[in-house]
This record gives structure tokens, sequence and C-alpha cells, in this order.
């Protein structure tokens, strides 16, 4: 994969929606510095220190904008004000041990906030591409040792899961039924999927998750609580499924009906380990700390085994994942260890060039 292809997003309308999440945030820098006029549609950021607030990305992007995807009628105006080409669908409720307080609103926002950002892609004559993000839980977990392929069931036990898999399910009703590539010269547009593993980087502070979890004990001098030490996940950095959902977009824009469909981006299989090898990495890039087992056989159900088979991305559009786990987690550990220190979008954009180039 070059980086050539990327050059396509150059002064080009993209809309992100969730871009004041940690994905989003990302993503938005990264196409930003490719020279696209980034239109963001989301809630407030979560915390004073995520990465959307201490990169400063919303001062740089065309368009900065607040709004819940259930406004229907400020998602409708975003779209008719900016004319996107471009759309990456990223806001979600994204959290597994959220959704059990608040499975209802979960659903409402994977499910119908997916519907409702779909129907502003089918009315809308400029969009051309829309990628839609959801998650490797979209699947039907039987906890197998082997990937998930993309043709495999969606389903899920737990509200965030089953509500990613419904998603998923809509998005292919409505390609086929709104947006069917065998009718492409009729409604212009591509339309396709993206489901990546469990995505650590900078700039995340969300409940309930590894990473920021670490680095809140580690920050406080505190030893770090493992709530299920033994789950098996497939890590990656950030800028891995990032840089698949952005290839991905280049490649529908060339070839619009070849590429509109659902598309696996996991890392390699040496990076799918249990959360307390992910910890014990953390702490050793940290250069202090100490772990702790606060496992509860009684706690809410969380699948203990996934992983993807990206087979397809890799042979279909010649993506492969680039860093390793010990590269995964340094990088990581890296922003963490510096954002309080320095230019926070100067790493996240030095952090991007390593990883264009394989290196840091």
């Amino acid at each position: 994969m070059t980086q050539n292809i990327f050059n396509i997003y150059k002064n080009k309308t993209v809309l992100i929606t969730g871009h004041t999440g940690f994905k989003g945030s990302w993503l938005a820098i990264w196409l930003h510095s490719l020279g696209a006029k980034v239109v963001g549609y989301a809630l407030n950021p979560y915390s004073e220190k995520d990465n959307f607030l201490l990169s400063g990305i919303g001062e740089k992007i065309y368009a900065d904008i607040r709004g819940d995807l259930s406004d229907r009628a400020k998602l409708h105006e975003t779209f008719e004000k900016y004319q996107p080409e471009f759309v990456f669908h990223l806001a979600a409720q994204p959290l597994v041990r959220l959704s059990y307080d608040c499975p209802v609103e979960t659903y409402h926002t994977n499910v119908m906030g997916s519907i409702y950002v779909m129907e502003e892609v089918r009315k809308c004559s400029a969009v051309k591409v829309c990628v839609m993000i959801t998650t490797d839980k979209c699947y039907e977990n039987r906890e197998q040792i082997w990937g998930y392929r993309e043709n495999e069931a969606m389903g899920g036990y737990d509200p965030y899961s089953s509500s990613k898999g419904a998603a998923e399910i809509a998005i292919s009703s409505w390609r086929r039924s709104f947006m069917n590539p065998d009718n492409y010269d009729i409604h212009g547009k591509s339309i396709a999927s993206a489901r990546a593993g469990n995505v650590i980087g900078g700039g995340d502070w969300a409940l309930d998750r590894i990473i920021p979890d670490c680095f809140k004990f580690l920050e406080q001098g505190k030893r770090v609580e493992i709530r299920s030490p033994k789950a098996i996940r497939p890590w990656q950095h950030v800028l891995e499924p990032l840089s698949g959902y952005l290839l991905l977009g280049a490649k529908m824009a060339q070839n619009p009906t070849k590429y509109c469909e659902g598309w696996n981006f996991g890392p390699s299989t040496d990076s799918i380990v249990p959360v307390w090898d992910v910890a014990n990495l953390v702490v050793k890039h940290y250069g202090k700390g100490e772990l702790k087992d606060v496992s509860n056989p009684n706690a809410l159900h969380e699948a203990k085994l996934l992983a993807l088979d990206i087979s397809k991305a890799r042979f279909e559009l010649g993506w492969i994942p680039k860093w390793d786990i010990e590269k995964t987690i340094k990088k990581t550990t890296e922003w963490y260890a510096q954002y309080q220190k320095g230019n926070v979008y100067e790493l996240c954009l030095r952090q991007i060039a390593e990883y264009n180039d394989n290196k840091g």
C-alpha cells in the first residue's frame, strides 16, 4: 500500500461523524494533513484530556459541528450546507459495559443513528463514498479460535455487540435496497462497512477500557487493576484501521461497484493476546507500575476470545497491518507519556508519519 492513493482526499469535502471521539479525532488529523476539507459532526468530547481537545484539531478543520445523530434536522442541514463527497460514519455508543446500563440508548445511537446517516447519504447528491464503521463485535461470537470472516453471521450477546450486528444488517439492507451496485448509474453512490479489532492509541480516556485504565492508575501511582486478565483480543494501534478505512474509501472512489461491502481490519495473529500481557507491556514501556488482578466471576458477560480474519483486506485491498503488539504498545505509551509536555497535534502527526514510513 502506498500513500499516493490517499492523495484522492486532497481538496475533497469529507464528513466525519464522531470526530470528537478517539478514532474520529485521529482520522480528522490524518485527513486534514492530507489536505481534505474535514467537516466534523459529533457530541462534545468525553474528557478535557481527549485527543480531540489536546490536539486542537477542531480549530483546524473546515467545520466543527456539535450535534446528535437523532437531531435529523441538524444532520440534514449539515449535509445540505457542506455537500460532502466522502462520509466516514464513526459516531457510536462504543462501550460494552455501558450498554448494559443504557441498552435502549445504545440501540438508538448505533442502529437508528446509522440509518439516519445513510438516509442523508441517500438524499445528498454530492456524496459518492460512504464508509460505515462498526466493530469486530458485530459477529455472532462463538469463542472460536479462528478469525471471523466477513460473510459470517452477525449477532452479539450484549446490547452493544448486538446493536452493531443489527447496524450491519441495516447497512446491507440500505445498500441492496437504495444503493445497489447494479444500479450505480442511477444513484451514483458506493457504501461499505468496516470492522476493526480492539483499537488502542493515544488520547482515549473512555471508561472500562484497558489502556485508559492503565494510565489512570499509573498517573495516580497506583497498581493497575485488571478486570479480565485472561480475555483475548485482537489489539491494534488506531492508525491501523484508519489506514484501512482511508484505503477502502479511496478504492471505492476509484471503483465504486467493486468494494461496496463489509471489510475486516484487524492485526496480525501475534497481536491477538490476553489483556494481562497488554498491561504488562504498558508497564514495561512506561518504565514503572504494577498490576493487580481484580477479576470478578460474577461480572457482566464480555466475550473472552475474539479474532478477525483479514485475508480479504490483505488480498483484495492490498492492506496489511504494520505494527506488531510491541510497537503498538510502545507508540501508545509514547502518547500518554508526552501529552502533558508538548504539542499533541505535532505528536499525532509524527506518529502518522512514522506509521506511513513504518518507523518509530
